[in-house]
Formats: structure tokens, C-alpha cells, sequence
């Protein structure tokens, strides 16, 4: 097995930062793997690739630099960075020479106010063609077997179906054709991303990412991709939760869901545009699990004195015996970037032993890690873990070229 690398779009985000952070702290001896579903036994027997060794890059809109952005977080967050910055500090800067321009095109002005001055005027195909270079470009500094690209960029307003959209003949002539407001930027890093036979994942709500037309050409090219929307909080307790009620035949009447969080992505979602991605990604887990629709509402603030920290309240109003009326209520309190870090490195290793394998188009045995997950019904994440470990013991059965 040759060496892999993480090829970031958000890289000085928080959560590729922690990723970094979290991989180089493995690398020094400084971090165990605690959080990383890779790290249970079931999955000892694959020979995936190792954090320790990764190498990282990435596209980014804003001027933040992968170490500036460590600090940051560790600072706000008030979380011991005393032990590990003063390691990983010099591998940080050197990641930095990884950092390629980002785009914004067609992302809505929330996002475009968080770039970096004026971006050169190019057309759409013009796009894909700088990105793919960026990619290659990586790729060869680095000397690496497999490059995953993953979305960890902040959530992009949805964007309307169009007839683009279906195949990826008509993508192609919308690209082409410098039709901008067809695509978002999530199309264009995830075009160039699978035209360059990288792996792809989609850690975002953004819908725009993973097009019908953008999985056709990942099984037409054999690239292996997956998404929607990481599942770290609210909705990783839902799908565990809902299980519960249909088993010992309770009725939910009402499931409300408050949620509070600052960092970035509570401030691209304070707006309204942007805000709708996220919501129709996590609201959908009760109809399509429970099999009818209560009543249910999922609510986000934005609360930038949290900074990386959120908060999620769920009241839920249930119906028993003889029509009696109870509730539960849970509250979740974590670190958005924390939880999310070790999934982005689990799906990384599972990306590149897919690719490995000769798997194509949409890597389903990954439903766990997402909220929307493209092309599975399966909604309740005991089902979905049992999906994911189901696959490792084929694989394992099967063997798998290193």
C-alpha cells in the first residue's frame, strides 16, 4: 500500500485543523485513536492506512493558514493546547505549502463575504482544470498512491434540480457551456476531485456536491464517493433514540429539536439561505425511520461565544397505554470539531481500502457517518453500524491488496 493523503476543501476550518492536529498528535505518540470508529477491533484485520503516516493539503477561501487556525481553536475553545501545539507546530507550517486558493462560485453572498479578495475572473471549465491541478500537484510533491478529497467546507444555500443535474452528459454541457448558476463550487471540487480518481466525501448538507450526474461518473471511472452530511450530535442521538419508541410500540407526537453553536458554521448558518441545507438534512430521519410524520421542527442559533462548543435540547412528546401522554428530553453538549475530526479520519482510511478494492459510485456500507446518506433507506445507526461491520468482515473474508 502506497502512502494516502487528505486533500481538504475548508482547510483551515476547524475541523480539517483538528484533523490535522488529531493525525500528527498519533504521528508524535501524544494522542491515542479514542473517537475513531477504525480504531475498534472489528476493524484490526484490514490493513488500512495509517493517520500517522497521511499527508494533508487543500483549498481554502479565507487568508486563515492551517496553524493560525490551531491556535484559534485551542485558544477559544479552552482546551489544553499546551501539550501538543508546541509538536505539531513546524508540521503545521509545512502543510501550509499544501493551501491552494479555493473557489465560491455560485455559493450566495454569505459565503462569498468570507473569501480572501477578488477571485480571478474563470470560467466554469477553466475551474475544474485549476482544481484538478491542484489535486495532481499535491499528489506529486507528496509521492502518493491515493488522494481522498473531502468537503468539510461551510454549507452552501441548496441549489433547484435542474436537467443537468440527471446524467452526467448533461453536466459536462453545462460546464461546458459556462452555465454558472447550474452548479455551486461543491460541484466543481467534486467533478475535479472524481476526473482526477479521487475518492470523495461529502461531510456537508450542501446538495450540490454529490449531483446524480456526479455519481454516474464516479462508477463510470470507478471512483468511490459517499455523503450527505456528517452525523456527529443531534442526529447521531435521534437515530440511536427512535429505535427505542418503535420497538416498545409508542406513538411520537412531537419531536422539537434546539440547537445552538458558534465557530464558522454557526455563522454561515445563521442565514436563512444557508440554514435550510442543514435543516432538511437533519429533519428527515423521523418520517423516513418511524414510517409516519409527527410533528417536528429542528431550530439553529447561532451563539458566537460558544465558538466550537454546541448545544442540542430535544424535547419529545410521546403516546402509551391507554393514550397516556409522557416525554423525554435529552441534552448534547459537545465540541463540533472534536466529534467530527476522528469520523473524517475513519472515512478517509474506509475511502482509500474501497479504492483499493475496485469499488465504484456510492460506498452505501458508510451510512453510519451521515445524516442524508445517498442511496440507503436504512435510517436507525445500530442497522447502519451492522451494515459497516458486515463489510468489514467480507472484506477481511474476501482479502484486500495492500
Amino acid at each position: 500500500m502506497g502512502k494516502t493523503g487528505i486533500f481538504f476543501i475548508g482547510a483551515s476550518g476547524y475541523i480539517a485543523t483538528v484533523v490535522m492536529a488529531g493525525a500528527l498528535a498519533i504521528r508524535k505518540g501524544i494522542s491515542g485513536r479514542t473517537g475513531m470508529v477504525t480504531g475498534l477491533p472489528e476493524f484490526s484485520g484490514l490493513a488500512l492506512a495509517d493517520p500517522a503516516e497521511m499527508a494533508f493539503g487543500g483549498w481554502e477561501i479565507r487568508s486563515a493558514t492551517p496553524l493560525e487556525s490551531a491556535c484559534n481553536f485551542f485558544k477559544s475553545s479552552q482546551l489544553p493546547s499546551e501539550e501538543l501545539l508546541p509538536h505539531i507546530k513546524g508540521d503545521l507550517m509545512e502543510i501550509s505549502r499544501n493551501i491552494c486558493r479555493g473557489i465560491t462560485t455560485n455559493c450566495g453572498k454569505t459565503i462569498e463575504s468570507l473569501s480572501a479578495g477578488a477571485e480571478e475572473p474563470m470560467t466554469l471549465a477553466a475551474q475544474v482544470n485549476r482544481l484538478r491541478g491542484d489535486i495532481n500537484g499535491f499528489r506529486e510533491r507528496n509521492s502518493l498512491q491515493c488522494v481522498i478529497v473531502v468537503n468539510l467546507a461551510s454549507t452552501e444555500p441548496p441549489i433547484e434540480a435542474c436537467p443537468a443535474h440527471a446524467t452526467l452528459a448533461g453536466l459536462k454541457a453545462s460546464i461546458e457551456d459556462d452555465r454558472s448558476t447550474e452548479v455551486r463550487a461543491s460541484t466543481l471540487y467534486a467533478y475535479a476531485a472524481i476526473l482526477e480518481g479521487c475518492p470523495y466525501i461529502n461531510f456537508t448538507p450542501s446538495n450540490a456536491a454529490l449531483l446524480p450526474a456526479l455519481i454516474e461518473l464516479a462508477e463510470k471511472t470507478g471512483v468511490p464517493v459517499m455523503g450527505n452530511d456528517g452525523k456527529t450530535g443531534e442526529t447521531l442521538v435521534k437515530s440511536a433514540l427512535i429505535p427505542m419508541f418503535m420497538y416498545r410500540n409508542l406513538d411520537v407526537l412531537s419531536w422539537e429539536g434546539f440547537n445552538i453553536l458558534g465557530n464558522m458554521d454557526g455563522k454561515v448558518l445563521s442565514d436563512p439561505e444557508n440554514r435550510e441545507s442543514k435543516i432538511i438534512s437533519k429533519d428527515g430521519i423521523l418520517s423516513k425511520s418511524l414510517g409516519y410524520t409527527p410533528h417536528s421542527k429542528v431550530h439553529i442559533e447561532y451563539v458566537p461565544s460558544l465558538d466550537d462548543q454546541k448545544t442540542a435540547w430535544n424535547f419529545i412528546h410521546f403516546r402509551g397505554f391507554l393514550g397516556t401522554k409522557m416525554s423525554l428530553q435529552f441534552t448534547w453538549q459537545g465540541y463540533d470539531s472534536m466529534l467530527a475530526a476522528p469520523l473524517v479520519l475513519d472515512l478517509a482510511r474506509l475511502s482509500e481500502l474501497a479504492k483499493r478494492r475496485g469499488e465504484a459510485g456510492i460506498m452505501r456500507q458508510l451510512a453510519s457517518f451521515f445524516k442524508a446518506p445517498i442511496g440507503v433507506d436504512e435510517h436507525l445507526f445500530y442497522e447502519q453500524s451492522h451494515m459497516l461491520f458486515q463489510y468489514t468482515k467480507e472484506a477481511q473474508h474476501n482479502g484486500v491488496h495492500t
